[in-house]
């Protein structure tokens, strides 16, 4: 397939004007394909004679195509392109019939059949360059056109699209005429939906989910709009522009592979949201905080789009700040930052320490295949972080300004990063351009390391930095709480300007000093000696969920740079956990210690003891939420104790019992989990899974079944398993990430060892023949993770220097590689 480069799209964009898209679609044509029928009323500028250009389309069949009422050649599409060639200057009309494939993978058009009740749905996933497998464009962000959509659906369905849609009778659907936007925000959802409706502001608003999920939609209809709502009114209070669209549908639909996307008036996202089984707090801030990120678009994003993919930051980055920030200040979920320092921004941290890493906003996105890869925790959560340190230098009132003055000069229009930039600097002083160039220009994360000197009493503090961009920080000093000598009082923060002109006087030598205390900047910190034997006896007495976090990702950096032993880490973890009040941080500190130390940083000799720390640390926090006032916690601690579990007994008896004892009773999700660590222990078998399934046979189900199989430790099994990755083409999307998710076990290294020099050449021809998404999966899961030795990575770096994986499958070898490299090395450090 030809990707679209930056120099093409800026020919285009100067030859064509596009006004109007008139999109028909019938999916009553079978499983396989639906028709698509595309008509293009657009204008090519100029008085100087004809050109050429061309429109892109990815058809099963391309049945017919015209122009100006001419026919054109079908069997003349290359690939993914159709040539337009002598345009005469003036109006034009361009009709595209064909049939189109659905998709298994969430790419274009989806389709889905619930096996719990055998409905079938089907959605759009248009981003970045899907457009083309659902109707014929010209497919880049800067040539927006109002679209008008018609859909032929199976008796039963609704319809859902960008703006209000109206059943016209026979399966005939008609939606709402839309304003200005780029192609790839075009949406459509069909099927059976469940729908929950009311009005807000005068706009019809809705959640959707496929009927089999109604029960569980229904429990949490109330709090999905209350925080819409909350969201809502929130952003119209910051923002001048109201909301632009017509109505605001919201769906929850089947194996969907982001988060969610923003498409205008109607936001897809993965139906994992729709909640069938016990959460944590945690869990339900993270989906207001999503709800707020994707209702945030309708303006970054929808309203004023990127012109090319090298602004991706100024959809994704702005999203993710003011999901954060506006959950915190409309919702009841009031510490979303904490979450945000705990995984997200650590997430942002590794990407920037990576050979793929690339700025916030790179100069360098010559190709829709490159854009695509940019997707990540740079473009998220990197450039959220940049733009709260942005707000912490510039004041709130003013970077609002300035967004407003954006938002007025490029509604419905496209804008680049020097638009913004100069948006800024309308409503400021400061000079945001240099800001701009420190910030979003360069990668890597700068190093914050403390200096206290004088003598006690009149100390004072230096702060060096690595790297040259600027920093606002507040820096924390606390003092031991003579009352109790576990406590941890702040004695006072201190507002600091990196580079800082002079030491800075603090008096007496305090026992705790936390640079970046607030995380109101991006970058690594370390600890002074004296703050870190503080830290090992009393970071569970500091008072603020906010430092605490900062604390534990320092911790955690410190882990991953040598720099600190694994097992100190653990020690530390096993010390102060059992202490910690805050969902979030208990869970991202049990996940880093299980996913990354446990089964990577440690070798197989340590692993065991790793596990019994773990499972020790569980196992205190399951005793202490014995009283049932804390479910959340208690619910945290046993997934995490499933997942440590080095052998069957407890767990298997949780199983026969349906319950943990004490609580909670076994849902779906926990029967389910430990189902798989069963099998992976050698402690359960086929009828096993086979009577859960029967139990449970939802699409979850399904998925957990997979995982299982996948996970015995029988050479049978594993060859099933791999041959339904890698040698055939039927399983769906979430289907080849749970079959992956069970394969590699770290103890099962030996069973599965031959498979690892297997994995790259395969994993390559797969992502070859399925494209981006499954090459993704297969990266991320397929992964031999475990595999933490010098063949491994001798055997990936050969695979990208001879192979030619597709970029999407390049990206992800990489990282792994570079995160495997990273594993050896803190092996090294740890046994040296």
């Amino acid at each position: 397939m030809s990707v679209l480069t930056r120099d093409e799209a800026q020919t285009r964009a100067r030859l064509l004007d596009v006004h109007h898209y008139a999109i028909d679609l019938d999916l009553t044509r079978g499983d396989e394909t639906f028709d698509s029928r595309t008509a293009i009323r657009f204008t090519v500028r100029g008085d100087e004679g004809t050109a050429d250009t061309f429109v892109e389309v990815k058809p099963a069949q391309l049945r017919s195509v015209t122009l100006d009422g001419q026919p054109l050649d079908p069997t003349a599409l290359d690939e993914n392109r159709l040539a337009l060639k002598d345009l005469a200057p003036g109006e034009h009309e361009l009709r595209v019939e064909a049939a189109m494939r659905y998709s298994r993978t969430g790419e274009g058009m989806h389709r889905f059949t619930d096996p719990a009740d055998g409905e079938t749905y089907v959605y759009t996933q248009l981003f970045l360059d899907d457009v083309q497998r659902v109707y014929a464009a010209f497919d880049q962000p800067d040539l927006k056109a109002v679209f008008d959509l018609t859909v032929t659906a199976p008796e039963g369905w609704t319809v859902l699209a960008n703006g209000v849609t109206e059943d016209t009778g026979q399966g005939r659907w008609k939606a709402a005429t839309t304003p200005l936007i780029s192609t790839y925000l075009v949406a459509v959802a069909a099927g059976p939906w469940h729908s929950v409706r009311t009005e807000h502001r005068g706009l019809p608003f809705g959640i959707h989910c496929r009927r089999s999920l109604a029960p569980h939609l229904d429990t949490d209809a109330d709090e999905l709009l209350d925080v819409t709502r909350a969201c809502f009114d929130r952003y119209h209070e910051k923002f001048e522009e109201p909301y632009p669209f017509d109505s605001y549908d919201q769906a929850f639909v089947p194996e969907f592979n982001a988060g969610a996307m923003e498409n205008p008036g109607l936001v897809t996202f993965r139906d994992e949201f729709v909640f069938r089984s016990a959460v944590t707090e945690t869990q339900r801030q993270t989906r207001a905080m999503v709800i707020a990120h994707e209702m945030a678009h309708m303006w970054f994003g929808d309203l004023v789009t990127l012109r090319w993919w090298d602004d991706i930051w100024l959809n994704e980055s702005f999203a993710e700040y003011m999901g954060y920030q506006t959950t915190a200040e409309a919702t009841r979920f009031t510490d979303t930052w904490t979450d945000f320092g705990v995984t997200r921004k650590a997430w942002g941290y590794d990407a920037d320490q990576r050979p793929s890493t690339h700025p916030v906003a790179p100069e360098d996105v010559q190709d829709t295949a490159s854009a695509l890869l940019n997707f990540d925790g740079i473009s998220y959560a990197k450039g959220a972080s940049a733009l709260r340190q942005l707000v912490a230098w510039l004041g709130e009132k003013d970077f609002l300004a300035g967004i407003n003055i954006h938002f007025e000069r490029h509604r419905f229009a496209n804008a680049s990063l020097a638009d913004f930039i100069d948006s800024l600097a309308a409503a400021t002083d400061r000079d945001v351009h240099a800001w701009a160039d420190a910030w979003l220009r360069t990668t890597g994360v700068d190093t914050l390391v403390p200096a206290v000197t004088g003598d006690n009493g009149s100390r004072a503090l230096t702060v060096r930095r690595t790297g040259e961009r600027p920093h606002r920080i507040a820096v924390g000093l606390y003092d031991q709480d003579p009352g109790d000598e576990g406590l941890l009082t702040p004695r006072e923060r201190l507002d600091i300007d990196l580079p800082q002109a002079e030491p800075r006087p603090i008096g007496k030598l305090p026992a705790l000093v936390v640079l970046n205390d607030g995380d109101l900047s991006y970058a690594k910190i370390r600890f002074d000696a004296d703050s870190f034997r503080t830290l090992r006896e009393s970071l569970s007495g500091l008072p603020d969920p906010l430092t605490r976090a900062v604390v534990w990702n320092a911790l955690r950096d410190a882990v991953r740079d040598g720099d600190l032993p694994a097992a100190t880490y653990l020690d530390i973890a096993r010390t102060h956990l059992p202490h910690e009040t805050d969902l979030a941080l208990v869970d991202g500190v049990l996940a880093f210690a299980s996913g990354q130390i446990a089964d990577r940083y440690v070798t197989p000799e340590q692993r065991p003891a790793a596990l019994s720390t773990l499972a020790e640390l569980c196992r205190d926090l399951i005793r202490r939420t014995e009283d049932g006032d804390h479910p959340g916690l208690r619910l945290i601690a046993v997934r995490h104790r499933i997942a440590t579990a080095a052998h069957p007994d407890t767990i298997a008896a949780w199983l026969a019992d349906g319950t943990v004892p004490g609580g909670p009773e076994l849902d779906p999700e926990l029967r389910w989990r430990i189902l798989t660590r069963l099998a992976v222990l050698g402690a359960t078998d086929e009828a096993a899974i086979a009577a859960e399934l029967a139990n449970d046979p939802s699409a979850t189900g399904q998925e957990g079944a997979a995982r299982c199989r996948a996970a015995l430790p029988d050479t049978e099994a594993k060859a099933r398993a791999w041959e339904a990755m890698f040698a055939s083409d039927d399983l769906s999307n979430y289907l080849f990430t749970a079959t992956a998710q069970g394969f590699w076990q770290p103890e099962q290294a030996d069973l599965v060892r031959d498979y690892v020099p297997r994995y790259y050449p395969e994993a390559v021809a797969l992502a070859a023949r399925r494209g981006p998404a499954i090459a993704d999966a297969a990266g991320r899961w397929a992964f031999p993770a475990h595999a933490v030795d010098a063949d491994t990575l001798r055997l990936g770096q050969e695979c990208l220097a001879d192979a030619d994986p597709i970029p999407a499958l390049r990206r992800k070898l990489t990282d792994q590689l570079d995160d495997l490299a990273r594993a050896l090395r803190v092996r090294e450090a740890g046994t040296a």
